[in-house]
């Protein structure tokens, strides 16, 4: 005679099956919990007008008159939760902005990367291709990534008042060009005792106007 399994084991055995099948159903691609990417610049119940650019998609007019203020109709994206100056929640709205592209912004409205590769102390001044991304708050025509050609203004920590004190003090002895890491220019003056005194006063005055600078080629702090 079969003995009948009791009601609790039975309902543990049901709760595994569905959550069971519950994952399954998620895992094949039946529900996707997956947050696009731009949400985590986007903050929830803001403003719409003063959303990121990554939030908002916006009708733009490349026939505007440059650096004429104009007004863009947008909507936000997918997910993106904003309201409008009474706080009520808002999808559609008009921003108002300069017609410009992000290229022609002011140097503090983007972020470009660094390059420790070029010499920044040279005749003529060195540039470097860079990769600017504009800032999130900003507002441009075109691409927010883009190509521009800088100067090398990149530094390795020497300090100028350092290497003047050292010219000036022991620089017989080629300590100020031990200091920015021209050890050959600093051997020569050591066993020639500063050029007899010449080469001295020589490196003064080009440490002191800023001609002679680190050997790695980047800038004073």
């Amino acid at each position: 005679m079969a003995v009948a399994a009791p009601p609790l084991r039975v309902l543990r055995c049901l709760c595994r099956v569905l959550l069971f099948l519950s994952q399954f159903y998620i895992l094949s691609g039946g529900e996707s919990t997956e947050i696009p990417p731009y949400m985590m610049k986007c903050p929830s119940n803001g403003l719409c007008s003063r959303l990121p650019a990554d939030c908002i998609d916006c009708a733009t007019n490349y026939s505007c008159v440059y650096g004429k203020p104009v007004t863009f109709d947008c909507t936000v994206k997918p997910s993106v939760t904003c309201v409008d100056q009474d706080f009520k929640p808002q999808r559609n709205f008009i921003i108002n902005m300069t017609c410009r592209f992000c290229w022609q912004l002011p140097e503090t409205d983007y972020e470009c990367s660094n390059s420790t590769e070029c010499m920044t102390v040279a005749c003529p001044r060195q540039r470097y291709k860079a990769n600017c991304t504009v800032r999130d708050h900003i507002h441009c025509l075109g691409n927010r990534t883009f190509p521009k050609m800088l100067y090398c203004n990149w530094t390795g920590g020497y300090k100028w008042s350092t290497a003047l004190a050292l010219s000036i003090t022991l620089g017989g002895f080629g300590a100020d060009r031990f200091y920015l890491g021209q050890w050959r220019e600093g051997l020569g003056k050591l066993f020639s005792f500063g050029g007899l005194g010449i080469w001295t006063l020589i490196d003064v005055l080009l440490i002191g106007v800023g001609y002679v600078g680190p050997a790695d080629g980047s800038l004073y702090i």
